[in-house]
This record gives structure tokens, C-alpha cells and sequence, in this order.
């Protein structure tokens, strides 16, 4: 029978400084020692706030933004831990005044706390826990963002100033709105047969949109630097879903690079074509999950993993062809795409110098075959 890990065994902690290198030094297995009555000592909970702010901003200066934490929340600790997580992290915000518009944007809310008294015990109470489960959940957030290690900065983290201008070329979200209008028509069709009718659409509106903002931006001495951001992956088989973000982003003049550890993708480009890809991902990996799992000869591993690499090759064949027909009716805007696609390319190898070339393993000819056919079938438009 395995033994509960703790940490080290000694006389319990009196003062916040013996309470914060306590739960630096814990295991949850601690916790019933750390907090062994019915009432949270004020030591202890003095120092888990300043512990948790020391923590939490040490990984937001390393480049993790709210929505990266909230993710890797999700993956790594229970409801409980997570929850004190981003408590922690609402916390540190509210030090700084002036936020970067998207950090505040991924941030989404404000404390529901009494800032004047310490956020454990009101933590714990709003949960229901008995003071060791609060600070089992503690010791879990904590071992979690010990452990974060520096990601690439995209947006200044808080309390910074920004590493970039502002974008002053808001994304249209009449255009993008009426893409989600049609992706969401897309996921929830029950009639394949309409594929190819639909199968330009999405990528046609969105390049045209792109090719109006070059239009604009043509005749301004400061175009935009291109942007960047993160797409979560679900597991399983990242890996294979890595690379249709990969084609879409490509097809959409951005570049993109997958960080196993984590399972994300970094995309940098134009930040209105950030948001299109972003939204064809999410809406084609729904599409394909869908296709894969009703496809009879699916229950392998092998033959899934090279459905969805198969899927991804097809897709950017399909989305490639939709964006080059047109971009051909409007040939005199070549150069200046072109130009941005340089920028694009300069501020990937700025943030990424060392990219390292991976391709997937496919081992089941049915997936590849399964995966190219529902491709064919997917809707990107309307």
C-alpha cells in the first residue's frame, strides 16, 4: 500500500514565515498538519496570499497569460486548486492599473472577495472546505505554478510597459461574426453532400477581409506589427491536431510553432487573421473529432492519429487553393502581402529562433484514406 507523500516532518508553524516556507516546502499530505482545527490560522493564510502573489507573478512575468493558466488549470488540478488558482490571480491584477487590453480581456473578472480581509478563509468558506481541505488545495495550486516554466512573452505581462503599439486597426467583428454564423452552420449540418459548395467560403471572406486591411494599410508609413497567440490543444493526439493549425495559419499568411510540454500552438500574424484562424481551428478540429469517431474503422489509435493528419493535409490543400483564387483577382496588392508576410516571418524568428522541424508518423492507410475523404466533406463557409 503507497504512503501519502509529505514534506518535511517538524514543530508546527507559528509565524507567516514559517507558515510560507511551509506550504513552499508541502505536499498535500501536509495539510492536515498545517491546518489541523476547525479555523484557518491568520498566519498561515497571511502567507498563502503573499506566497500565492509572489508565485503567481513570477509566471505571468514569464510569459503565461490568464487564459494560458486557466488552461493549464483545466489539465493539471482538481476544481478546488484551480479555483484558488485564478483567485490568486485575480488578486495580483488588481495591484496594477494600467493592463494591456487583451490581458484584461482573458483576466474576465474582478474579486468577489473582501480585499480589506485575507482571501483564504473566505476562499475556504465559499467552497465549503475545512480548513486542511483549503489548504490541500493550496499546496496543489502552489506545486503547480512552482513548476510553470517561462513560455514566450506575447502580450507585456501587468505592471510592465508594452512591448509592442497597440493594434490600431480593430478587428472587424461584423465580418468575423458573420464566419462564426457560418462555422456554427457548418458544425451543426447533418448533410455532408453540401461540402463542396461550401468548402471556399469561410477562407474566401476572410482573405477578402485581409485584402481590404491591405488596401487601407498600403499608404501607412507604420503598418501594424504582427501579433501573437495561443490555441489549447485537447489531448489525445496534439500532435496530429498541431498541424492542422499549422495549415490553417499558413493559409492565412501567419506562421505557427507547437510546444509539446504543453500542448499549445503559438500563431503570429495580423491580429484579424489570428482571430480567423482561430475560430476555423476550433470549428475543423469539431468537424473532424466528429468525422473520426463515427467513422466505423476508427477505434484504433494508429487509425485516428492518421485520420487527423490526413484531415489537416487535405484541409490545406483545400483552404490554400480558396485563398490563392482570391488573392488572383486583386494582383497589384502581391507586393504589399508579400511585405507582410516578411514581417510575419521576421517576428516568428524573433520570438522563436531555434524552431526545431517534427513530422507525425503515419501508420494506418484506412485513417489517411478516412481522413482526406472527411476533409472533402468539411465546411468551411457557406
Amino acid at each position: 500500500m503507497g504512503k501519502r507523500k509529505q514534506g518535511p516532518v517538524g514543530p508546527p508553524p507559528t509565524t507567516a514565515g514559517e507558515f510560507g516556507d511551509a506550504l513552499l516546502a508541502a505536499a498535500p499530505g501536509d495539510a492536515d498538519r498545517l491546518a489541523p482545527g476547525f479555523t484557518l490560522p491568520a498566519e498561515l493564510a497571511e502567507a498563502a496570499d503573499r506566497l500565492g502573489q509572489q508565485l503567481i507573478g513570477r509566471v505571468c512575468r514569464g510569459g503565461w497569460l490568464p487564459e494560458d493558466l486557466r488552461q493549464a488549470a483545466r489539465r493539471r488540478l482538481d476544481e478546488f486548486a484551480g479555483s484558488y488558482l485564478l483567485d490568486t490571480l485575480v488578486a495580483y491584477a488588481g495591484q496594477f492599473t494600467a493592463l494591456h487590453p487583451e490581458w484584461r480581456a482573458q483576466l474576465g473578472t474582478t474579486p468577489w472577495w473582501t480585499t480589506s480581509e485575507p482571501h483564504l478563509p473566505q476562499w475556504a468558506a465559499k467552497h465549503i472546505l475545512t480548513p486542511s481541505e483549503a489548504v490541500a488545495a493550496v499546496i496543489e495550486a502552489f506545486g503547480l505554478l512552482k513548476t510553470l516554466p517561462p513560455v514566450t512573452v506575447v502580450l507585456p505581462a501587468p505592471g510592465t510597459p508594452p512591448g509592442r503599439p497597440a493594434s490600431h486597426h480593430a478587428v472587424d467583428e461584423k465580418k468575423l461574426s458573420r464566419v462564426r454564423a457560418l462555422l456554427a452552420k457548418a458544425e451543426s449540418s447533418t448533410f455532408p453532400e453540401e461540402a463542396e459548395a461550401l468548402s471556399a467560403k469561410a477562407q474566401e471572406l476572410m482573405t477578402r477581409h485581409a485584402l481590404d486591411r491591405v488596401l487601407v494599410e498600403a499608404g501607412e508609413d507604420t503598418p501594424d506589427r504582427p501579433a501573437a497567440r495561443r490555441i489549447w490543444l485537447d489531448t489525445p493526439y496534439a500532435d496530429a491536431k498541431s498541424l492542422l493549425v499549422h495549415v490553417v495559419a499558413k493559409a492565412n499568411r501567419c506562421r505557427a510553432v507547437f510546444d509539446p510540454r504543453w500542448e499549445f500552438v503559438t500563431v503570429v500574424g495580423d491580429e484579424a487573421d489570428l482571430a480567423a484562424v482561430e475560430l476555423l481551428t476550433t470549428s475543423l478540429l469539431v468537424q473532424a473529432t466528429r468525422a473520426m469517431i463515427a467513422d466505423p474503422a476508427g477505434r484504433s489509435r494508429p487509425f485516428r492519429k492518421s485520420f487527423l493528419v490526413s484531415y489537416a493535409t487535405r484541409i490545406g490543400e483545400r483552404l490554400e487553393k480558396a485563398a490563392e483564387a482570391t488573392i488572383a483577382e486583386a494582383p497589384e496588392l502581391l507586393p504589399v502581402l508579400a511585405s507582410r508576410e516578411k514581417q510575419v516571418a521576421a517576428t516568428f524568428t524573433e520570438l522563436f529562433p531555434e524552431v526545431v522541424n517534427k513530422s507525425v508518423t503515419v501508420r494506418s492507410h484506412e485513417g489517411w484514406g478516412a481522413g482526406r475523404a472527411a476533409a472533402d466533406r468539411a465546411r468551411l463557409g457557406e
